[in-house]
């Protein structure tokens, strides 16, 4: 096989977010007096770091933006972590994975506590050698630092045989960074011409596409 160490994006890679992130960014904003009608318009708050997101479409200062995220964690640490819906036949696609001895790693800008607790509520953390995700103090938020964490936490001194799969740009850069290959997917909340742009090795546009493309 081509890969022994596979790399996964979480919100729009594993499970589908959007409720539960929308929300907690209309929750956020609603603090600052900003009424947010259409939540899919929320949409591109899924991926990057958030407070680099309030900043950037609502011209947050930078200490407001950090607000705005502990605004956003109050309601998402009790209900938007559990708006949260796994893609259909991700569990099937990690147990192949697993089952043909592929290491399989989280690489999220998530925080790492959510993170975990999103894999075991769907049941699928017993296939995820490590989960890499950001800190609740702001850092490693940066793709390319939270895969060098998963590097280092896993002994992988070599880009050889490693592919990171995600929905976004921030992945493909993140992996590129590394010199590792990327899948960029389709079902996710990046635009194909957001994933080709950035270079992914590779497109998917089904979960299935994924384990084809890695298995060979």
């Amino acid at each position: 096989m081509r890969y022994h160490t596979v790399l996964f994006d979480l919100d729009g890679t594993l499970t589908d977010p959007g409720e539960g992130i929308t929300k907690s960014v209309a929750y956020a904003l609603k603090k600052f007096g900003i009424e947010i009608s259409d939540l899919t318009s929320l949409y591109k708050f899924i991926g990057p770091p958030l407070a680099d997101s309030f900043m950037k479409y609502f011209s947050f200062t930078r200490e407001d933006a950090f607000k705005a995220v502990d605004f956003y964690r109050e309601y998402y640490s009790v209900t938007g972590i559990f708006q949260n819906v796994m893609y259909e036949g991700i569990d099937g696609l990690l147990q192949t994975l697993f089952d043909q001895g592929l290491q399989i790693v989280l690489a999220t800008s998530k925080p790492r506590v959510f993170a975990s607790k999103i894999l075991e509520e769907f049941k699928i953390a017993k296939y995820f050698t490590y989960v890499s995700g950001s800190e609740l103090d702001g850092t490693h938020v940066n793709k390319d630092e939270v895969i060098a964490d998963a590097l280092t936490a896993c002994g992988l001194t070599s880009s050889v045989g490693l592919i990171m799969v995600g929905d976004r740009e921030y992945d493909i850069f993140g992996a590129q960074k590394h010199g590792m290959d990327s899948i960029g997917v389709l079902f996710g909340y990046g635009s194909p011409e957001e994933l080709k742009s950035a270079g992914a090795t590779y497109i998917a546009e089904t979960v299935q596409d994924i384990g084809r493309i890695i298995l060979g």
